[in-house]
């Protein structure tokens, strides 16, 4: 990349919680970086749809899995989804991005965005644990501070 284009390019920058701050500069990609940057600016979730089968993917990627055809149209999901799977952890641990301890029980699964083919990993949460199954409808959550990556999802809500 030439100095020139270096300036136009926002660079993402990894910090890890050891006493030495470890810092990357790399380019997410054209459409990871616009997954990124809606996320932070907008509070939506964009993936791409691949011209050849229509499979939508966010997060988005630059090649379809089963056609290999590159991906060419930005495409907004969600923001609601279904549950596609699930499991409720008992066990606390100290998440090692944040070094918060998770409180317990707490659930973790996958969902799938209305409008997408592919699913996105996170928290699930509902005022009664027992609406947290497969096939439920969930919302997302956004973090009112969000800085442009995956954490900017705080969770996926059900939807009463």
């Amino acid at each position: 990349m030439s100095k020139e284009n270096e300036k136009e390019v926002e660079l993402l920058t990894v910090h890890s919680r050891t006493d030495v701050e470890q810092v990357f500069h790399y380019s997410a990609g054209r459409y990871l970086n616009r997954f990124l940057t809606e996320m932070r600016d907008n509070a939506k979730i964009v993936g791409v749809k691949c011209p050849k089968c229509g499979i939508v993917y966010a997060p988005p990627k630059e090649v379809c899995d089963p056609c290999y055809a590159e991906m060419t149209e930005p495409v907004e999901v969600g923001p609601e989804g279904t549950i596609r799977n699930c499991t409720i952890l008992r066990a606390a641990i100290v998440d090692p991005e944040t070094g918060e301890t998770r409180p317990v029980p707490y659930t973790f699964g996958n969902v799938q965005l209305d409008g997408a083919g592919s699913l996105i990993q996170n928290y699930l949460e509902a005022d009664d644990d027992s609406k947290i199954k497969v096939g439920a409808r969930v919302v997302i959550e956004f973090r009112d501070e969000r800085t442009g990556n995956m954490r900017d999802i705080k969770c996926f809500r059900v939807i009463d």
